[in-house]
């Protein structure tokens, strides 16, 4: 009879090894203050290389016409093969007038490691040559023109009127996108949707600098896969939006 009651008190096996729930991620210590994060991002990047059109005009190659022209060549490849295809076109040809005495062949072979090298070089022809025949040779800071080119899209041409032009313009890339969603900052699902965002709530003295800063930042810390969460300058104040695991 004893044996039946300690029976009772007895835990059943379940086969089945105990499983402790993933370790949580914590919740931002402090209020978020973009201040105080771009501040800290700053510091953070100084080890790596800026992003490619960043680099080019810090190197002199700060016209919008170049901007513009390495910003295409950059669509969907490597800030280092873009600044390796866009140092070998310019030695060729700076300026629209130069670049319309180019034919496509030559742009195609200056290129040629790009992606789409084969749709690009005759786009940057067609581009040179409608300023030249539209516009006397100088491309002007009109946001409408410069998306009218073909291949030039809201990213490019911000970029071009922000660094060449110093207009107040956020462009936004992956980069951007995925760092200020996962900050909580802004809840977009598209480039687009975060750009509108941006406009309405990052103080306008931050409309150039949020891509400078953030694509090596997002490049090098706050990754797409894994990201650096465990030395991460603004952890304290993120609130990792979508992530599941980290480094």
């Amino acid at each position: 009879m004893g044996t039946g009651r300690q029976q009772q008190g007895r835990t059943r096996p379940t086969g089945r090894a105990d499983k402790s729930p993933p370790a949580a991620i914590p919740r931002p210590q402090r209020p978020f203050d973009i201040d105080l994060v771009l501040q800290r991002i700053r510091h953070a990047i100084s080890p790596f290389p800026p992003a490619a059109l960043f680099a080019l005009a810090e190197a002199g190659f700060n016209s919008p016409f170049e901007l513009l022209v390495a910003c295409l060549i950059s669509t969907r490849t490597r800030d280092e093969v873009t600044l390796e295809c866009a140092h070998r076109l310019f030695a060729r040809a700076r300026t629209p007038a130069a670049m319309n005495q180019l034919s496509p062949e030559a742009i195609h072979e200056a290129i040629a490691d790009c992606t789409f090298h084969d749709v690009k070089a005759p786009q940057i022809r067609d581009i040179a040559c409608r300023i030249v025949t539209h516009h006397g040779g100088i491309l002007p800071c009109d946001p409408e023109l410069l998306q009218s080119f073909h291949g030039i899209g809201p990213k490019c041409a911000h970029l071009v009127l922000g660094i060449a032009c110093n207009q107040p313009y956020i462009s936004v890339d992956i980069h951007v996108h995925r760092v200020t969603n996962r900050w909580g900052y802004v809840h977009a699902r598209t480039p687009e949707g975060t750009m509108a965002a941006l406009e309405n709530i990052l103080p306008q003295q931050y409309w150039i600098d949020i891509n400078r800063l953030l694509v090596p930042f997002g490049k090098h810390i706050c990754t797409g896969s894994r990201p650096r969460c465990s030395s991460c300058p603004v952890r304290d104040i993120c609130e990792q939006v979508g992530v599941e695991t980290h480094r």
